[in-house]
């Protein structure tokens, strides 16, 4: 990504505006490929899926050391309760007060529980968190979140692991005019076609998992899901033209020699 246009959150850049999950590899090592072609300079991992205790964590540890941000989540948690619990287990094992909080309402859509989640929102901003919330693409659930001080919001694309893509791009823009924040997508994700809409609709970032975890050949995705990235975010930059519902030429008709039908 070019360095002249960095993402910024909570004063920390980042030069890749694509941020990986880490879940459902089908091994440590096509984890760490995936990771390196995708170019991406922060991933995240549940700590409830990891333990505190395991090996796994301590991978995640050396690879924060060998330059990868890591952003623990709260994966798992249904109220605001266990969630602040979490990031404060999380916070003490990594030594991090970044957090993707996670407060999930039901366990077959995955959808968040926006009750619970300003509930944990508030409690961990008020805690010193720098809080990344997962949730709905509402523009009031979003404000409210940015009030409360939440540097970044995390709207899904589609539901979590569906690979659905971004079912509703229209209030993907409507956020992107109201919220003056980071906007990252969230969940959803199923080809690299999917991270370029929504780079190309303005949203700051787009967080992907499954898509690139599960795919056929994942080393190969994530170096696509990288380019859309950067492409993305380029002709969102560049600005698109207009659509028009009829055709206008574009090669200028002056000029042109006029031909008499006999």
């Amino acid at each position: 990504m070019n360095h002249s246009d960095p993402l910024m959150i909570a004063g920390h850049h980042f030069d890749s505006r694509l941020i990986l999950g880490t879940a459902r590899y089908p091994s440590d090592e096509v984890l760490k490929a995936a990771i390196q072609a995708s170019g991406a300079e922060m991933v995240t991992g549940a700590i409830r899926r990891l333990g505190l205790g395991a090996s796994t964590t301590q991978g995640l540890l050396e690879r924060m050391q060998k330059g990868l941000f890591i952003l623990p989540n709260t994966a798992g948690c249904h109220t605001a309760r266990e969630a602040v619990m979490t990031a404060e287990l999380a916070r003490e094992a990594l030594n991090t007060n970044w957090i993707k909080l996670e407060v999930v309402g039901d366990g077959k859509m995955l959808w968040p529980d926006v009750i619970e989640l300003l509930i944990a929102a508030d409690e961990l901003v008020r805690k010193g968190f720098v809080v990344l919330p997962y949730c709905t693409d509402d523009v009031i659930i979003c404000q409210r979140l940015i009030d409360i001080g939440c540097a970044a919001v995390m709207p899904l694309g589609a539901p979590i692991g569906s690979g659905l893509g971004i079912r509703n791009p229209y209030t993907l823009s409507i956020l992107r005019e109201q919220i003056a924040h980071p906007i990252i997508v969230d969940a959803g994700v199923g080809t690299a076609s999917d991270v370029a809409i929504a780079m190309e609709l303005g949203m700051d970032g787009v967080l992907v998992n499954s898509a690139i975890a599960l795919a056929q050949h994942p080393v190969m995705m994530a170096d696509a899901m990288r380019h859309a990235c950067e492409a993305g975010r380029l002709a969102y930059r560049a600005g698109r033209i207009p659509c028009r519902r009829y055709a206008v030429a574009s090669s200028p008709t002056e000029g042109l020699p006029c031909c008499e039908v006999i």
